[in-house]
């Protein structure tokens, strides 16, 4: 085990937030200990994982564990993030101690919850369907959105206020 690695991943605990408006979220609780694993995904075109964050009440291997798998998932497409195997995560700490070694399952098993999630969402229109979204669209409604939510001004400079 990468001992130097786990230390900085405990402290520094990259990803270790509650993400406010997520596209999905996924919980997993662990029987055996009481963990608790919540991931959370913004999820944009292509399908791909712009953003992703989690809550755990775990040990530091909890904490550690996550961390990993929030730094390899991020940039991924769904599909991609899915495929991500117990053995890469270990193999990304440098092993596990025997007992530890259920911790890369139980935080990939949330982040496959959050991914059923984000696609039941998706099936009930709660959500845009992003794998079918090309980039530039995405771009564009944002840069729409944006330009909606500043202040619109009149030649004079005054501040226009439009009422509902």
């Amino acid at each position: 085990m990468d001992f130097a690695k786990f230390q900085r991943l405990v402290e520094k605990r990259p990803g270790f937030r509650t993400m406010e408006n997520p596209t999905a979220s996924g919980e997993y609780f662990s029987d055996s200990c009481g963990d608790m694993y919540n991931v959370f995904l913004r999820i944009g075109p292509g399908a791909v994982i712009e953003d992703i964050s989690y809550f755990t009440t775990g040990c530091g291997f909890g904490t550690a564990t996550c961390s990993l798998v929030t730094e390899m998932a991020r940039g991924k497409t769904l599909e991609e993030a899915e495929a991500i195997s117990e053995q890469e995560v270990m193999d990304a700490l440098g092993g596990y101690p025997e007992k530890k070694r259920d911790y890369p399952g139980r935080t990939l098993e949330a982040l496959h919850i959050a991914i059923a999630d984000y696609r039941e969402k998706r099936a009930r229109g709660e959500v845009p369907d992003y794998a079918a979204m090309p980039r530039a669209e995405k771009a564009a409604a944002s840069a729409a959105a944006a330009s909606e939510a500043s202040p619109k001004t009149d030649g004079d400079g005054k501040i226009l206020i439009k009422l509902r």
